[in-house]
């Protein structure tokens, strides 16, 4: 098992390219960053946190103000890539439906070349319903178009001509280049609850799974279960690619990632605070000792 890290790369905290050559550095095996396009504000009637503005969550809690602050993944990761040889480049997670197809397949394509076929492509419908409302998106339809518009970014990553015609994408036979350096395109892993539908939408059209990872124990037995469906829907479970992230802001201890490894999983996403430089490396350090 390896162990990957995440920043929430917001534009106060370590710039990214510094970041990438201290994980690549310390051997960790992948850095992952998050999306946000824009966080809305609350509107008067809705409940928001008396200091900051923030709103509140699907759970009740408010959201922290890193969430208002996170830079472009994409571009990101290509600063990272350019001050980089070995670690993978990930997104934990891309918001595929808060973007055009065809300008998102050229964008990771391009950083796949430039990188040297070394990204990870998180995706997710997310759940913030006004972010996505502003995109046009709607919220009961959000995984419906998220594997539409998923099918449209693998026909242009891997036809020489592509045309689409969807419900909620369509073009024409096109050219699209670069393709990706890696052959079929980057892995695509979903970002899911561990719930049942997170796990049957991950059996039936993900390479791998990033599930949100609130206890390991739990998890050994979600894990299976996504394997057993990937079985009746004539996939084979060997295939899986996952990776337990976890997003809670608490550096986890070293139990945490010896039990992670007694499980069939590719890595643990480790997150780093969102905070000054001197923090960051300090929780780098400290996860470099689980190496």
């Amino acid at each position: 098992m390896e162990i990957g890290i995440f920043s929430f790369n917001t534009d106060y905290g370590l710039p990214i390219a510094k970041l990438a050559a201290e994980v690549e550095g310390r051997g960790f095996e992948s850095l992952w960053v998050p999306e946000h396009t824009h966080i809305p504000v609350p509107a008067p009637v809705e409940p928001a946190h008396p200091e900051t503005g923030m709103p509140a969550t699907v759970t009740g809690d408010f959201l922290s103000e890193e969430y208002r602050h996170m830079s472009c993944p994409i571009a990101s990761l290509s600063a990272a890539a350019a001050v980089t040889s070995r670690i993978r480049l990930g997104t934990c997670i891309c918001l595929i439906n808060q973007h055009h197809v065809i300008n998102l397949a050229k964008q990771v394509a391009t950083l796949d070349q430039l990188s040297g076929g070394r990204v990870t492509l998180g995706i997710g419908a997310g759940w913030n319903k006004a972010e996505m409302g502003h995109h046009g998106i709607s919220f009961e339809a959000r995984w419906k178009q998220l594997l539409e518009r998923l099918a449209a970014v693998r026909k242009l990553w891997t036809q020489e001509v592509a045309r689409f015609d969807g419900e909620y994408v369509s073009f024409a036979d096109s050219w699209m280049y670069p393709k990706p350096l890696q052959p079929s395109g980057p892995p695509v892993l979903f970002g899911t609850l561990d719930t049942p539908f997170g796990r049957e939408v991950v059996a039936r059209h993900a390479d791998g799974w990033l599930p949100l990872t609130f206890s390991v124990q739990r998890i050994a037995q979600s894990i299976k279960d996504v394997k057993r469906r990937m079985r009746e829907h004539g996939r084979d479970p060997k295939s899986l690619d996952v990776s337990l992230f976890f997003l809670a802001d608490e550096l986890q201890p070293r139990s945490v990632v010896d039990t992670a490894g007694e499980l069939e999983v590719s890595r643990i996403i480790l997150r780093l605070p969102a905070r000054g430089e001197s923090d960051v490396l300090s929780a780098l350090d400290r996860y470099q000792a689980y190496l």
